[in-house]
């Protein structure tokens, strides 16, 4: 395989689409020729960071990946904010930092992530300072081992340049994803009796959360949300399910999407962030609120919805005027469950010991929390830039505290909405 390259586009409109009609091509010949190549596809790629370096390059930047084997891959750009999108099928990322192959930010790149994307597939994600359009990319594999290198090179492009040509490419998986229709259940409700909890551990794979002291929010709110489900599944009448199995990027509506389809009553979505201070402290539950304007809400709402603009999901525009108003009206039942089950939380978590922040209850305009047809709440377990909340939250025994709080609430919360049950308007 050998490197492929694309032109800048001069101008806007018919330039830009011919790019990424030529960057499309480029990588669907990568694909095709793949088995031709006689690489062991079997095992993942990992990239020698010895070797490769994310830095300036000229007047734009240079991503340069040495890994242990090809892998197909596909490259493009996102518009607002500038990013640069790698996709690899598919790239082990594991005990490869950051600081290991990018020197930090300067004026062209403020920022890098990588992680899993969703099963099969890894993302590497660069913030861009400034519109850099992809000069050239492609890879080469030696013929010698069968290791390959991947040579990404970006040069200055107007904003209006770089509009024009980002957008990723056609993948009709993806395309499957972003076009579920999330305001309907493909299955009619089951009344078994049993109230089904989904568990949403947030963050995860590219969008790995808050990190402090090499303790990543992402790893440590999957390990609470299977320790609460087992809790769960344990308490007669109740059962638990997870939005995610394991160190994976689950977009936020593909989160409701899965709570849907397992017929979940109430979805639970579990985060603990970090501030640049370490005194804000304790556990807090976020309800939706579309008018919150205080600065709190605003950057919750910035922090734990920042995941799909990473991925290149655009949340806005989904429903039409017809299903807003049917969604509006299910929301009449599912906002007040909502709240009771905060309040429930926050005095079940006082009740057993938990450490709360000194306003509780808060709301929020966070997207986890859109869905119409259950309830759901956002539960901030602490923060990790707190050292007593962090030292908590790393053992069992203080994240107990949190699951047997969450699990009484759960439990009340659930006999108290039985018994109003038959006060519903029919």
């Amino acid at each position: 395989m050998g490197n492929s390259s694309h032109d800048r586009a001069s101008d806007r409109g018919d330039a830009g689409i011919v790019k990424r009609f030529r960057l499309w091509i480029c990588l669907a010949l990568l694909w095709l020729a793949a088995p031709l190549a006689a690489q062991d596809f079997s095992a993942l790629a990992r990239v020698d960071a010895g070797q490769s370096n994310v830095r300036p390059w000229r007047q734009g930047a240079e991503v340069d990946l040495h890994l242990s084997q090809a892998v197909p891959f596909r490259v493009f750009t996102l518009d607002a904010p500038w990013r640069l999108v790698i996709d690899f099928r598919e790239v082990d990322w594991t005990g490869l930092s950051r600081e290991a192959i990018w020197s930090g930010p300067d004026s062209r790149i403020s920022d890098l992530r990588f992680g899993g994307l969703r099963p099969g597939w890894s993302r590497m994600v660069v913030d861009l300072a400034q519109p850099l359009a992809i000069e050239t990319a492609g890879m080469e594999v030696s013929q010698a081992d069968g290791t390959a290198r991947l040579t990404i090179r970006l040069a200055p492009s107007s904003p209006l340049e770089f509009a024009a040509a980002s957008g990723a490419p056609p993948d009709p998986g993806w395309d499957l994803l972003i076009a579920t229709d999330v305001t309907q259940s493909p299955l009619p409700p089951v009344d078994d009796g049993i109230v089904t909890v989904a568990i949403d551990p947030g963050h995860g794979g590219v969008d790995p959360g808050a990190e402090r002291d090499g303790i990543v929010e992402a790893e440590l709110m999957l390990v609470l949300a299977r320790e609460l489900a087992e809790a769960i599944n344990r308490t007669e009448g109740m059962r638990a399910v997870l939005t995610r199995e394991g160190d994976d990027f689950v977009a936020l509506e593909e989160r409701m999407t899965q709570a849907r389809l397992a017929g979940a009553d109430v979805m639970i979505s579990l985060h603990a962030d970090a501030l640049d201070e370490d005194e804000t402290h304790g556990a807090s539950v976020y309800t939706l609120d579309k008018d919150a304007q205080d600065a709190a809400s605003a950057r919750m709402a910035e922090r734990h919805d920042r995941g799909d603009l990473v991925a290149g999901l655009d949340l806005t525009g989904q429903d039409d005027t017809v299903a807003t108003i049917l969604m509006d009206l299910a929301r009449q039942d599912t906002a007040p469950q909502s709240e009771r089950l905060a309040d429930a939380i926050v005095s079940a978590l006082d009740e057993t010991g938990a450490d709360l922040n000194s306003r509780p209850r808060r709301r929020a305009e966070l997207a986890v929390l859109n869905a119409a047809d259950f309830a759901s709440v956002l539960v901030e377990v602490g923060f990790l830039s707190n050292p007593d909340d962090r030292a908590a939250l790393s053992v069992q025994p203080g994240r107990a505290t949190i699951i047997r709080g969450l699990v009484f609430a759960l439990k009340r919360w659930a006999a108290d909405e039985a018994a109003r049950a038959p006060l519903l308007r029919q």
